[in-house]
């Protein structure tokens, strides 16, 4: 089967965004992918606190709620929606939340970011604590392909995390890496989650100069269980898709059995 990331450059606009969305999803369809993943606030980023906050959904309700149930039920396959601003138990924050989705537009999973980012160097900053709920459960779900774990972006930075979900074939995770961190670290820890859990690991990302004057890294890729990017993009919209092989999996654990030597 094949999966496909969707790298967007997304503005302060929900509704431009969902369009930008769909036809993305649609190309990535059309090249054959069963599992699609957005980037990390898909339908809107760069916008105010204010905006932001106002753009909050209510869990079960909303736009982009529904938008995600009907793309995928349009084209018939899973799709792992980035994520979008939820109301929170604080009526001041938001959490922010990966919702998937199967081919028949019923939503089986939903992860709330846990690890907050959190950044100072001259005069860039950034503190998702401020107006972000954190999450408290590690998600991960089963398809007819495989175990799926799910995080989002600054997450990547923690391994026990990945640890925690257990054997996975495929982890998924939405971002909008800054390019100051992502041009350091992004890809090394995306392989390194991969070569640690001996899966394939889809990043989905934000990558380009965003209306506001944000520059996200991009890189979206997908790597294979032996650390392997198969496919990238740099910077832009645009459209990742690679093979998933269940047998490469069962192959580099044979070869080198390292989840089954874990003493810890």
């Amino acid at each position: 089967m094949k999966l496909a990331a969707i790298q967007m450059i997304s503005g302060p606009d929900v509704v431009p965004n969902l369009a930008t969305a769909a036809r993305l999803v649609a190309e990535a369809a059309t090249a054959g992918a069963q599992l699609v993943a957005l980037p990390e606030y898909f339908p809107l980023i760069g916008a105010s606190d204010a905006d932001r906050l106002a753009a909050r959904e209510t869990e079960g309700s909303g736009p982009i709620q529904d938008f995600l149930a009907t793309t995928a039920r349009q084209h018939g396959l899973w799709l792992v929606g980035g994520s979008i601003p939820l109301h929170a138990t604080d009526p001041a924050r938001l959490r922010n939340s990966c919702l998937v989705v199967d081919p028949d537009g019923r939503r089986v999973a939903r992860y709330d970011k846990i690890h907050l980012f959190g950044f100072r160097k001259g005069a860039e900053a950034y503190d998702e604590a401020a107006t972000i709920e954190r999450g408290e459960q590690i998600v991960a779900f089963d398809t007819p392909f495989g175990r799926v774990g799910v995080a989002i972006c600054y997450d990547l930075r923690f391994p026990e995390l990945f640890r925690a979900m257990g054997p996975l074939d495929l982890l998924v995770l939405p971002a909008a890496f800054t390019e100051t961190t992502g041009r350091a670290h992004w890809e090394m820890l995306l392989r390194a989650r991969a070569v640690e859990n001996q899966c394939y690991v889809l990043a989905a990302a934000q990558g380009g100069l965003h209306p506001t004057g944000r520059m996200t890294h991009g890189n979206s890729m997908i790597v294979d269980p032996w650390g392997e990017v198969l496919a990238r993009i740099d910077k832009g919209e645009g459209v990742v898709v690679a093979e998933f092989d269940p047998q490469r999996i069962a192959d580099t654990r044979a070869s080198l059995p390292a989840l089954k030597h874990r003493i810890l």
